[in-house]
């Protein structure tokens, strides 16, 4: 009869263990058995290698963050090493620039200060100037223009008279004395006669020889001041037939002095129509351009 299984011996025990784990190890009971005792053992050992390599890892962690903080720190120090010397120059330059802005103040209103001080001084001068050229203007006015009335009372262009003794010596004879003095005296006979012709030279029929009569230069050369001028106009003297080219600045001459016989001829004629005083002023006018005139000073016109 069947009895169960066979009971194992009394006074011998048997571990069963569970050997799943192993799976390539088809030995006998007591192999197996060893073999899982050594994993047994080396899986006790491991936690302690783990926390061996922990330990490592975290000892080497730590060095690297030191290291780490460390070149950081000289980093940080350097950079604010370098924005200190940056806020020494910005210092600098800005005090630089805040004692340049302080001399240009000063030099500013120096300047400022010397420019109204010139004025001041220019004007007192001229206020002195303009104070004895009135006084002298006024002494040489009343003069003038008593001689003027005197004229003006019984008009005459007989040049002994007091008035125009004055004007042919002081602005007529000076405008028409020339370089060329015998053709200028025979200009200063036609003014008065009021027989000169100015007329302007038409390019195209500029002569370049000599006339037969006289010697009328060319467009070259003035007649009157026997200068190297561009002539664009000409003189005729009377009736005749020959012409003199002028240069622009003896045509001036001629022109102011002519215009000043002109307006005299007028206020002898009674074609003026206006007070004494006015007259005056425009006889002292064109006495100015006779001056002005002599002087070289024009229109580009002429």
């Amino acid at each position: 009869m069947w009895s169960g299984p066979p009971q194992p011996d009394e006074g011998l025990q048997v571990s069963w263990r569970n050997v799943g784990s192993c799976k390539g190890h088809r030995e006998s009971p007591g192999g197996l058995v060893e073999a899982c005792t050594a994993e047994e053992a080396q899986g006790e050992e491991s936690p302690a290698a783990a926390q061996l390599v922990v330990s490592r890892l975290r000892s080497s962690s730590m060095e690297i963050r030191e290291k780490g903080s460390e070149f950081l720190k000289e980093e940080l120090h350097k950079a604010q090493k370098e924005l200190k010397l940056k806020d020494e120059e910005c210092e600098r330059l800005c005090r630089v620039r805040e004692q340049l802005e302080q001399e240009l103040e000063e030099l500013t209103a120096s300047l400022f200060e010397e420019a109204h001080k010139m004025v001041r001084e220019a004007n007192v001068k001229q206020a002195a100037a303009e104070k004895q050229l009135k006084e002298a203007w006024g002494k040489v006015d009343t003069a003038l223009f008593a001689e003027f009335q005197a004229w003006r009372a019984s008009p005459t262009l007989d040049k002994t008279c007091p008035f125009l003794e004055r004007v042919y010596r002081e602005d007529v004879g000076p405008c028409l004395d020339f370089t060329m003095q015998e053709l200028s005296a025979l200009v200063r006979a036609a003014v008065e006669d009021n027989t000169l012709t100015i007329e302007p030279v038409a390019s195209q029929t500029v002569p370049t020889v000599k006339m037969a009569a006289v010697d009328c230069g060319s467009t070259n050369t003035c007649a009157l001041s026997g200068l190297a001028r561009t002539c664009r106009h000409r003189i005729r003297l009377g009736d005749s037939e020959s012409h003199y080219y002028i240069s622009p600045c003896s045509r001036a001459r001629i022109t102011a002095v002519c215009n000043f016989f002109t307006y005299t001829r007028y206020i002898q004629q009674g074609l003026v129509r206006q007070d004494v005083e006015p007259m005056f002023w425009e006889i002292m006018r064109l006495r100015k351009e006779m001056s002005l005139a002599k002087l070289g000073f024009f229109s580009q016109e002429a």
